[in-house]
């Protein structure tokens, strides 16, 4: 193998694994389905050298797997400091000149579309099909695993709707189970793509509670116009609290608040639970004489009499036992007659 091969894989094996978080290692069956489709974008590599490439001269028509590709800020700002170290995949157009399709790289092709500095897409351009291209956007998927829950399950429905492949071919190539991708699939068809991305990716929010959200807007029969407008409504403010505050106030993720809010617009509030009753007490002063002599008390846990102190209180202390048995005798001997 030449030294200029060795560098073109070498330059798109980073690519596959930039921006991917160490994790830890894949199931076996998941890493041969990912590094084949990584293989075959690799080796259909038609150039020894990295290409730049205008950007109005590059298509996305890929299927979308982000719900924020425009949140490009700190990359751009990395890219006119550092310039582009890892270049994006292309193919060309297969009926336009000078003209090239998206494989991946989306972010870093945004990101310089959005500079006033970088003028140029440093990119590998390799000869794939429709097919071919799926399955290496699909594989660096895998590779970069912060794509959230609901970001996935819309690239399942995607796949699916755009003509990939059924429910279990699609399942194949992501190295999921069927059922998952189903259950996913209606999640989000249950939601509607258009709140969903009116949401946002919501990291950290997973399959449970949209499923849960899912079920109370079919349940509720929610407006998904008015929740999409509450959600809308979170990142306006969170955009004024960055705004008038500074960004280190603003708190959290914009897309966790606008879920949380959405989802409270519709979830059911728990049942509150029934206040304990409190324990009714009586008392019954007890009197000699024509004076106060006792107190009886009687409450949920039973019955007590309270004497002051004085002799009386010492005598009935010395004879309790006595007076309880004479008095038991008495209440047994009334129950009879």
């Amino acid at each position: 193998m030449t030294s200029s091969k060795k560098s073109r894989l070498s330059m798109l094996d980073s690519l596959a694994a930039a921006g991917a978080p160490v994790a830890a290692p894949a199931p076996a069956a998941s890493m041969m389905s990912s590094n084949r489709a990584l293989r075959s974008a690799r080796d259909a590599v038609d150039s020894h050298r990295v290409w730049d490439l205008e950007p109005h001269q590059i298509e996305d028509t890929r299927i979308n797997d982000r719900l924020d590709p425009a949140d490009v800020i700190d990359l751009r700002d990395a890219i006119e400091a550092n310039g582009q170290t890892v270049p994006i995949l292309v193919r060309r157009h297969p009926t336009e000149a000078d003209r090239y399709l998206l494989v991946y790289g989306r972010r870093r092709l945004e990101a310089i579309r959005a500079s006033d500095k970088v003028t140029k897409v440093r990119a590998l351009v390799a000869s794939l099909d429709d097919d071919a291209a799926v399955r290496a956007q699909i594989s660096e998927n895998m590779a970069r695993r912060d794509l959230s829950f609901i970001e996935k399950a819309l690239f399942a429905q995607e796949l699916v709707e755009n003509g990939f492949g059924n429910q279990s071919q699609v399942a194949e190539v992501l190295t999921v189970t069927k059922s998952s991708v189903s259950m996913a699939i209606a999640i989000a068809e249950a939601i509607g793509p258009d709140l969903i991305r009116a949401i946002g990716p919501a990291q950290g929010i997973g399959r449970p509670r949209w499923d849960a959200l899912a079920k109370a807007i079919e349940e509720t029969g929610a407006d998904r116009d008015a929740l999409i407008r509450i959600a809308e409504k979170e990142y306006t403010r969170f955009t004024v609290d960055a705004v008038t505050e500074g960004s280190d106030a603003a708190p959290g993720d914009p897309s966790v608040m606008a879920f949380e809010a959405v989802f409270s617009a519709v979830a059911p509030a728990p049942a509150a639970k029934p206040a304990a009753k409190k324990a009714r007490t009586l008392t019954q002063p007890l009197t000699v004489d024509g004076r106060r002599s006792a107190t009886l008390r009687r409450t949920a846990k039973g019955l007590s009499l309270e004497l002051p102190g004085g002799g009386f209180a010492d005598w009935l202390e010395a004879e309790a036992q006595n007076v309880i048995e004479e008095l038991h005798a008495r209440w047994q001997s009334r129950g009879e007659e």
